[in-house]
């Protein structure tokens, strides 16, 4: 028997057509998010894996929404999927996979309900996201777009009450994991006119978008990369008190997450000005380290 057909076991999804649309949500999940789902199908107890793996297909399917394709279709796309969530907060049924497996898994842990309604409240500040003025902005954007999507799954793994040090510490996560994927990413989100490092740092390091769009490897280009991939570390390790706020069983995944997102900035610090032709990834076999390493920590505590 799989570890993923033990999970739904575990997790009482029997129905074979649930299962079938579970089934389908692990299958995109693995495939977008490989490290990520390794790692929660190491360290996450059986019945908690096939939530979270519905939770985290939900923030996927709205963030492809929100940012791919022209202004009006992203749009008029997430107009009809916010109605269709709504619709399932309100009724709990539906006809699409990827909605009925988010109903059963609010069912299972009614405390998920709170964080899409949130989700859906602010998450359009995606839709006309081109760049950010100054630092405050994009502090604003993290509140409104990127801890609300996170807290889809922080939900699932915290504590059951509201826990302000918890969420606070959630922030600081999705603070350092946003702004270590904008300096990551940014050969793509250049070209596609987006850009996630806020126009007055650009200024204060003497660095134009054109210098960014065109590669160039200068040492005001390397201070200002440099310089964002420590912001992001200052945050991530704020956030590795988090794995002391959650419960227990949680605590591996949580904590090799932000070790393996702390690896990838290190990759991106080597990496320099060279991010402007593709992004870092953390070493393949320190990563496996990390996740092997905490399993050991996680079968030591059960």
């Amino acid at each position: 028997m799989s570890a993923w057909t033990e999970s739904l076991n575990a997790a009482g999804i029997r129905e074979p057509e649930l299962r079938r649309d579970y089934d389908a949500q692990r299958e995109l999940v693995s495939r977008f998010r490989r490290t990520s789902y390794l790692a929660a199908q190491m360290l996450l107890p059986r019945p908690m894996l096939p939530h979270v793996v519905a939770a985290t297909a939900v923030m996927h399917h709205g963030d492809n929404l929100l940012d791919t394709g022209p202004t009006e279709r992203r749009a008029a796309g997430w107009a009809s999927w916010e109605q269709q969530v709504r619709q399932v907060l309100e009724a709990g049924v539906s006809g699409d996979p990827l909605l009925r497996t988010l109903a059963h898994t609010i069912a299972a842990y009614p405390r998920v309900r709170r964080p899409v309604e949130e989700y859906l409240s602010t998450a359009t500040a995606e839709l006309d996201f081109t760049g950010f003025l100054d630092e405050a902005d994009y502090q604003t954007y993290v509140d409104a777009y990127s801890l609300p999507a996170f807290m889809l799954i922080g939900a699932l793994l915290g504590p059951e009450a509201d826990n302000r040090p918890y969420r606070a510490a959630c922030r600081a996560f999705i603070d350092g994991s946003q702004r270590l994927d904008f300096v990551n990413d940014i050969a793509e989100d250049v070209l596609e006119g987006r850009l996630g490092i806020p126009a007055k740092t650009l200024e204060r390091f003497s660095v134009e978008r054109e210098d960014l769009a065109a590669g160039r490897d200068t040492p005001g280009v390397r201070e200002l990369l440099s310089h964002q991939v420590e912001e992001s570390r200052t945050a991530l390790r704020t956030a590795k008190q988090l794995p002391a706020l959650i419960p227990a069983p949680h605590r591996p995944l949580i904590g090799a997450l932000v070790e393996i997102e702390l690896l990838t900035a290190n990759a991106a610090l080597a990496r320099g000005a060279k991010l402007l032709r593709g992004s870092a990834k953390p070493p393949l076999v320190t990563t496996l380290r990390v996740l092997l390493a905490a399993r050991r920590n996680a079968h030591k505590g059960r």
